[in-house]
């Protein structure tokens, strides 16, 4: 478990850029993109300003969630190559600092969404977080190689609560969203794990390839995407999307399993020698993204 010193007492004045980067501006893309395409994918949309208000609260919430985890794990992410320049490994931010801001934001993210929409999308929204924080980055991340299957949820979430926050209420379609994201988590980060695999043998994590080796995790990510490309799929024989998003997505989904099994099929060690890895992690990206695009155009051309 990592300890709750500061990283660096002398702290360097953090600028706004500081406090961004706590935000992991990347990861928060996706979870926005998906948020939005669940409001959009609802029969019934809210209010613009409304609806701007609930895709912002859930850009608030992620943030906080990246700045809770990097307060929590700042000595651990001095540790990895890939982290080590954050701004509290780095020394240019107090660890005090970013907790107070983490729990500042998402706060704040959880009251407007109850009061801009409903409380039981603003519910979802903490969960979300409590969910991301306290199950992932303090109880799972470092005890088990299941960190990433279970902690899944926490990134599943924002698709439900777009739909919940335009709605009021749950259905099959946004289940089937969070379904998606929820099997599509594992894959993606283990292609990840797969050629940064020494960071996380050095910080201690025990990711599925540090514990289990690399012909395990390659299994389990060809095992984990068949599911995910069943539940990605599943909309268009349920009736619940038209044939535009069931043909992309059966031509997205297959893909990814040839991919996955470019990645089954390898036997390299060295990170340099991983490409079948990278290509599954970089498209696995696009994939997500491509999905939910589709879905809003089957949705908004007419099903």
């Amino acid at each position: 478990m990592p300890t709750m010193e500061m990283t660096n007492p002398a702290a360097l004045p953090a600028d706004w850029r500081d406090f961004l980067a706590l935000t992991k501006p990347r990861v928060m893309s996706l979870v926005v993109f998906t948020g939005l395409c669940g409001m959009l994918a609802a029969p019934t949309l809210p209010p613009l300003v409304l609806g701007f208000t609930a895709i912002l609260c859930i850009a608030l919430g992620a943030g906080a969630c990246g700045a809770l985890n990097q307060w929590y794990e700042a000595d651990i992410d001095g540790k990895m190559r890939r982290t080590a320049k954050r701004p509290l490994p780095d020394g240019r931010m107090e660890r005090q600092s970013a907790l107070h801001f983490g729990v500042g934001v998402g706060a704040f993210s959880v009251l407007l969404m109850g009061l801009a929409t409903n409380w039981l999308a603003a519910i979802m929204l903490a969960a979300s977080i409590l969910f991301y924080v306290l199950i992932y980055t303090v109880w799972l991340k470092s005890r088990t190689p299941q960190n990433i299957v279970i902690g899944g949820a926490a990134g599943a979430f924002p698709p439900l609560i777009g739909w919940v926050a335009a709605t009021g209420n749950f259905a099959p379609l946004p289940l089937l969203l969070f379904a998606i994201i929820f099997l599509w988590t594992p894959p993606h980060f283990w292609a990840l794990s797969l050629f940064v695999r020494s960071d996380y043998a050095a910080a201690g994590i025990p990711m599925l390839p540090v514990v289990a080796g690399f012909e395990n995790t390659r299994k389990q990510i060809f095992i984990y995407s068949l599911p995910m490309a069943i539940a990605a799929v599943a909309p268009w024989p349920l009736g619940l999307t038209g044939p535009i998003y069931g043909g992309c997505a059966a031509i997205l989904s297959f893909v990814f399993m040839v991919l996955a099994a470019r990645v089954l099929a390898s036997r390299a060690t060295e990170p340099t020698d991983m490409a079948a890895e990278k290509h599954l992690f970089g498209y696995s990206v696009f994939y997500l993204f491509a999905l939910f695009t589709v879905l809003v155009a089957d949705r908004w051309l007419g099903w």
